[in-house]
């Protein structure tokens, strides 16, 4: 394989949509000079990291491996690449986890096999490959760039290049890769989602140009049972009080006081935003620390029921100083709270009528009343059509 051959084949990556997440330990260590050598890498490479020690791999997966180089381990670091790049993504951009383990030629021989495992996984897509090499046919060096070559075609093909069909490895005719490939279709994926396999989907339903324009996510969470012409202001009037953000509604497949959302639930509630050419965001946490760290950097638009949830003991075991902890938390990861006026037991509410301790008041922003006052509600909604709540 000719250098001028790979280049091309990066240039083509750097210029597809799709953004990665790549973990690789024991071997294709060429890829990613290849990739960020080319011009355009920040459009493909969210992250690259080498989990070589045993320590920083169970650290990474969340679990002791059985087998350190294996099929499984590859998918496993593939998975936790992609979760990693959906939250490192913007929404809408297409992405891919990759992972690759090996074991290649060392200082001393080996008693088995000279082999790697690479796995890419996208929203609908889990694809793996296992290469056995010709033992002393190599140097070190040499099996570097052949794996490194298998693993450039496989991030290739994820991102849907078309010139990586013409691209041919250094394998020999005996080295012929085993390749596995499952499908998923849409409600498959919300399935894994529930489950808590992937962190989150995305629907982006909202025109490219307003998705590309931001840098910050902007979220009104709620059960939208159903989406209603308040939800729709209350977002447009944050996205006045924000620069440089863009909008997403959020609903969290997980409820913390009922069963989860079923996948037909969930459809039809995403219906709702597709007509309303609204992006919306399916999550499997209810909690809003738990949203933080899910979405650093965001800012969550709540109403006042909402905020005075959030700082009420009741809901942390009882414990003031909890309460603080977790959302101190939430304030590292960057995020801010914009509060809405809402109608409670009668009487309409805004942040001002609650007092916020004093080292979270940077946290909290008051929706001002002028610019928004809506009284609707989808619980009212759903008495008015004589339905039930979910």
């Amino acid at each position: 394989m000719t250098e001028s051959m790979i280049r091309s084949v990066v240039e083509a990556i750097h210029s597809a949509p799709t953004q990665a997440v790549l973990y690789s330990s024991g071997g294709a260590s060429q890829v990613l000079g290849w990739l960020a050598s080319v011009p355009g890498a920040s459009n493909t490479l969210l992250e690259v990291i080498v989990p070589y020690s045993r320590m920083s791999m169970i650290q990474l997966l969340g679990k002791v491996p059985v087998q350190f180089t294996s099929k499984e381990t590859a998918e496993d670091m593939a998975l936790v690449a992609y979760n990693r790049a959906l939250k490192l993504s913007k929404p809408g951009s297409p992405v891919v986890g990759v992972g690759f383990t090996g074991s290649l030629v060392t200082t001393r021989p080996k008693l088995g096999d000279h082999r790697f495992y690479l796995s890419t996984r996208t929203s609908n897509r889990l694809w793996s490959s296992s290469v056995t090499l010709s033992k002393g046919l190599r140097s070190r060096e040499q099996e570097e760039r052949v794996s490194s070559q298998v693993l450039l075609k496989a991030i290739a093909d994820a991102c849907n290049v078309s010139s990586s069909s013409m691209f041919v490895s250094d394998l020999t005719e005996h080295e012929v890769p085993a390749i596995r490939e499952q499908c998923f279709d849409e409600d498959e994926e919300l399935e894994q989602l529930i489950d808590g396999k992937i962190c989150f989907k995305i629907f982006p339903f909202s025109s490219g140009a307003q998705i590309a324009s931001g840098e910050r996510k902007v979220i009104l969470s709620g059960s939208f049972n159903p989406l209603h012409d308040g939800h729709l202001k209350l977002l447009e009037v944050a996205m006045s009080l924000c620069s440089n953000g863009y909008p997403c509604f959020e609903l969290s497949a997980i409820n913390a006081d009922k069963p989860p959302l079923t996948v037909a639930q969930i459809k039809d509630r995403v219906k709702q935003f597709e007509k309303a050419g609204k992006t919306v965001i399916i999550s499997n946490q209810p909690y809003f620390y738990k949203k933080a760290e899910l979405f650093p950097g965001s800012a969550f638009v709540i109403g006042a029921d909402t905020a005075a949830r959030l700082i009420n003991p009741k809901y942390y075991g009882g414990s003031f100083e909890n309460m603080i902890e977790t959302l101190l938390g939430c304030k590292r990861t960057g995020s801010t709270f914009l509060v809405g006026g809402r109608n409670m037991d009668g009487v309409f509410k805004v942040l001002d009528d609650f007092d916020i301790p004093d080292e979270l008041k940077e946290m909290f922003i008051s929706i001002p009343v002028d610019k928004f006052r809506m009284d609707i509600s989808s619980t009212d909604i759903r008495k008015s059509r004589g339905q039930q709540s979910h």
